[in-house]
Order: structure tokens, then C-alpha cells, then sequence
């Protein structure tokens, strides 16, 4: 098992930033991707960005590139999310999630944190 915990979410002005932090412990040597997805009231859960363990291989939503970086620390096991120039429809719970094998879709993500919260206001 992998265990995901999330921080650093909160209130933010519009243009503002914040850096979220997701901690894994447990089995995470057979993890491969560590992603970040949110999801905003009445939505879907909707992918952010992903990242390997030794950062080679990134991959971003449309709408954050520019904006968000994803990056990952093997030595502390936490994995990084960036984010400059928030807008309000960044507003949502933001998930850490792991996968075991190389991920093609959300169905990929075997394990997932319980949330923290961005809200950006106008």
C-alpha cells in the first residue's frame, strides 16, 4: 500500500501562488507516476499534471502550461505542484494520486490523497 497526503492548499488572490505538497510513504518504490488532479464543485475529476519519479517525463493540462510546474524529490518521497498566476477557475480540491504502471487515463491512478483545497478569489 501507498499512502498520499496533501498540503499547502488555501486562499489565494487572483495572480497569487501557492505550492502544493503531496508526501508519500509505504510501498513507494513500486510506484511509477505521481499525478495531481482536482476537481471543482459539480464537476468531474480532471487531470492537472503528472510527473515520473525522476522527472523525465512531465505532462500538464491545456490550461495550467505556463502556469504550473510539477516536480518530485526521491530523498524526501514528495512530489511538488507549482502554482503561479492562479485564476479563479483554478478554485478546487486538488488530489495527489500514484500509479503502478505507465498512466493513460484517471482509471490508471491505483492510489490517491485525500485532498487539500485551493480557493483563488477575484
Amino acid at each position: 500500500q501507498v499512502q498520499l497526503v496533501e498540503s499547502g492548499g488555501g486562499l489565494v488572490q487572483a495572480g497569487g501562488s501557492l505550492r502544493l505538497s503531496c508526501a508519500a510513504s509505504g510501498r513507494t518504490y513500486s510506484t511509477l507516476f505521481m499525478g495531481w488532479f482536482r476537481q471543482a464543485p459539480g464537476k468531474e475529476r480532471e487531470f492537472v499534471a503528472h510527473t515520473s519519479w525522476s522527472g523525465s517525463t512531465t505532462d500538464y493540462l491545456d490550461s495550467v502550461k505556463g502556469r504550473f510546474t510539477i516536480s518530485s524529490d526521491n530523498t524526501k518521497n514528495t512530489v511538488y505542484l507549482q502554482m503561479n498566476s492562479l485564476k479563479p477557475e483554478d478554485t478546487a480540491l486538488y488530489y495527489c494520486a500514484a500509479t503502478v504502471t505507465i498512466p493513460r487515463s484517471i482509471s490508471d491512478y491505483k492510489y490517491w490523497g485525500q485532498g487539500t483545497h485551493v480557493t483563488v478569489s477575484s
